[in-house]
């Protein structure tokens, strides 16, 4: 009988790894409220203010706070076109016939009293003339002569009269400091007859790609070469925030190259950002050079898409080093950037505008990390929502974002959406 040779066990090596986008958990990233949390207490809201005509500071952060100089409006006047008379003429039981001894308009008032049994007739603005409290409307009034008229019942003492001070009463606060300026404080504001005001000034971002084989529109392709998207998107997302947005273009993948962005960037900006070259590869500068002329605060966020975000310092200036990835891009300006440029340039912290909405597809999510999947909202004819995901989520996938309207929220504990679920959902809408 042949007697089998004994075959030595072979030990398996393990190889040394580190934690990566593959894995459930990253134990070096931090967690996305953390992110925001030490971003947020790491910046220091402009203080600068210029003064500027009401009709160029629509959007603008108020300076100052506004006290009222003057009631609005100005003086007791009439809310319709009709007849002002004293509430003591009108009638409780049947109609009754009043005199009429006279016109008041805006801008030209009655001057005389008004006395028991008569009215006068009265426009819209105008100021209520002397023994007067009351107006009806013309249409519930029936015209006799050309100084006669007949008024009904059912009228109430004090209708359709605006009292002085109703809208804005004098010396009240009308404004606070902090405020972004919106169409209708301009109308505040010129009611006032405020015409210029103080604003802070706008926070100044600076950005530029990374990337050897990023190419600008016009350029030719070779082999391997891509057009730079990020930076429009980047642009696009600026400049809808009313920031002063400067554009530095492409920057190679070398050190000395980034040095002299960082430099010049961190010079002329209140934050610099960049996208690409933040992660781990071989041609990845942003955080040894970042290490080298200011500070890194974290790195890695635990996330889906962008989790390799770099936060920290440029001189005075603050850094942030998007992913390369341009859905990546997005989700962490939206996430991280936006609340950090609102929140420098008006000291106030805004919480994002989310709604729950009825998931028409089971969706998946691996618990330990948030993932911004896109979605598309929609409003059923009951006022409800539902919304369904865009597709394929890769991050490298832009349509993903420009078909979607909202982001769908899976947080660190989700393990997965059925269909029927409720989920919260962000609308793009609202990040502005």
């Amino acid at each position: 009988m042949l007697k089998l040779k004994e075959i030595p066990v072979m030990q398996t090596e393990k190889l040394p790894v580190q934690d990566s986008c593959a894995d459930a958990v990253d134990h070096q990233s931090i967690r996305v409220a953390e992110a925001r949390r030490r971003i947020l207490s790491a910046i220091t809201p402009i203080s600068d203010y210029e003064k500027l005509a009401l009709r160029d500071a629509l959007g603008r952060i108020l300076a100052q706070d506004i006290i009222s100089p003057l009631n609005v409006p100005s003086h007791t006047n009439s809310a319709m076109d009709g007849i002002a008379l004293s509430s003591e003429d009108l009638p409780a039981t049947q109609s009754r016939v009043l005199e009429m001894i006279g016109t008041a308009y805006a801008g030209v008032p009655f001057k005389g009293e008004c006395r028991a049994g008569q009215c006068v007739r009265i426009m819209t603005g105008a100021p209520m003339p002397t023994g007067t409290d009351t107006v009806i409307m013309q249409e519930q009034i029936e015209f006799l002569t050309a100084d006669k008229l007949r008024i009904g019942i059912a009228h109430r003492p004090g209708q359709n009269v605006r009292q002085v001070g109703e809208d804005i009463g004098q010396g009240t606060s009308v404004l606070r400091v902090g405020r972004q300026i919106m169409p209708a404080d301009l109308g505040i504001l010129a009611s006032l007859g405020i015409g210029e005001i103080l604003v802070r000034r706008r926070p100044r971002v600076a950005f530029f790609s990374t990337g050897d084989e990023l190419r600008s529109i016009g350029e030719t392709l070779g082999e391997g070469d891509i057009y730079d998207s990020n930076r429009y998107s980047l642009y696009g997302m600026l400049s809808r925030l009313g920031v002063e947005v400067l554009d530095l273009g492409v920057v190679q993948d070398k050190p000395e190259a980034l040095r002299n962005a960082f430099r010049h960037a961190a010079a002329m900006a209140d934050v610099v950002i960049t996208s690409g070259g933040v992660s781990v590869g071989d041609a990845d500068y942003i955080k040894p050079v970042l290490s080298e002329l200011g500070e890194i605060a974290f790195w890695k966020i635990a996330m889906k898409p962008g989790r390799p975000l770099t936060f920290g310092k440029l001189g005075q200036a603050h850094f942030f080093g998007l992913p390369g990835n341009p859905v990546a891009v997005m989700v962490t300006f939206y996430q991280f950037v936006l609340p950090a440029l609102q929140y420098l340039a008006s000291g106030e912290i805004k919480k994002p505008l989310t709604l729950r909405a009825i998931c028409t597809a089971p969706l998946y999510n691996r618990p330990g990390r948030f993932e911004f999947q896109r979605g598309v909202l929609a409003q059923g004819e009951d006022g409800g929502f539902t919304v369904s995901k865009t597709g394929k989520q890769g991050s490298g996938i832009l349509t993903s974002m420009s078909h979607a309207n909202c982001f769908i929220l899976l947080d660190e504990d989700c393990a997965g959406v059925q269909a029927g679920d409720s989920v919260i959902v962000q609308p793009f809408e609202a990040l502005v």
